[in-house]
């Protein structure tokens, strides 16, 4: 399909979702919500996404090492930001993992398959760490019993197919397994804890596990490629989940909102390296040497 297909695509399909989700809910309520949010602790929610997008870049350098395509922490964490622009104001097309891709096979002449692998494989070790997590919180849940023995077993299985694939399918990236795996629980235990201080942005500390176990289904929703930056498809899972656990809708697309303004803000950083790319000053490890001349 055609680049600018799938935007069309992504755009109708975020604009679709988030009309539902306002036919469903009282705006004005939410509104109301918003008015009244506490921003001591919302700065202190966003300080500590900032702090899990750090320890992301990390992550995928770690990947990169895999195949010899480390980064300096700096350089990579500037590409890191520029990446995030583009995967949320840039969708359709290239996009921000695409462009890593591109910039890094056209620079350094690193095959761009492995590349790929090593920038998908970032982004299913995430959900991996998001989905063991939920599974951790499930058993503290008005759930049946069954259904608590069930999350518990998931945890070990889930982590042990993972292993086993990149042992036997992907063993470029099987020294750096134990250390991607915990730089992945660092950044999901940062996003949750910011969820959680927004949570307390905006008054509400009932009902707090349910709320974040929402927050970390939505967002393995919101890996998926298939509207803006994840808006309006973590909005819809928010809506979905809070009716299913009778949880106060508005109090929950307001999670979803704030949390995403929060990405579009830090997000927006990257925007820098956009407009000026002699900045970006890519370097692989070994070799300090600034790129500006290629860019």
């Amino acid at each position: 399909m055609p680049g600018y297909l799938k935007a069309i695509l992504k755009i109708a399909l975020s604009v679709a979702a988030l009309y539902y989700v306002y036919t469903k809910i009282d705006l004005q309520e939410v509104i109301q919500i918003f008015r009244h949010v506490n921003y001591g602790w919302l700065i202190a929610a966003t300080l500590l996404f900032v702090i899990s997008k750090v320890f992301s870049s990390f992550r995928l350098n770690v990947f990169f090492r895999g195949i010899n395509a480390g980064l300096t922490e700096i350089s990579n964490l500037r590409l890191y930001l520029l990446g995030m622009y583009y995967n949320l104001f840039l969708p359709g097309g290239i996009g921000g993992d695409g462009y890593k891709i591109y910039l890094l096979n056209k620079r350094y002449q690193i095959r761009a398959k492995k590349l790929f692998w090593a920038v998908l494989l970032d982004r299913i070790n995430g959900v991996l760490a998001l989905f063991v997590l939920a599974m951790a919180m499930a058993p503290f849940l008005p759930v049946p019993v069954l259904y608590k023995y069930l999350a518990i077993t998931l945890i070990p299985v889930s982590v042990a197919a993972y292993y086993l694939g990149i042992r036997f399918f992907f063993k470029d990236f099987i020294s750096g397994i134990s250390k991607t795996n915990l730089l992945s629980l660092a950044v999901q235990i940062f996003q949750l804890i910011s969820a959680w201080f927004i949570l307390y942005a905006n008054h509400n500390q009932d009902n707090t596990i349910a709320y974040l176990f929402l927050f970390l289904v939505s967002s393995i929703v919101a890996t998926l490629p298939i509207t803006i930056g994840g808006i309006g498809s973590r909005e819809i899972t928010f809506l979905f989940g809070a009716e299913i656990m009778q949880l106060d809708i508005h109090l929950s697309i307001a999670l979803s909102l704030l949390f995403y303004v929060i990405t579009a803000i830090v997000s927006l950083t990257g925007i820098y390296f956009s407009l000026n790319e002699k900045a970006l000053r890519l370097s692989l490890v070994g070799n300090q040497e600034t790129n500006a001349e290629n860019t």
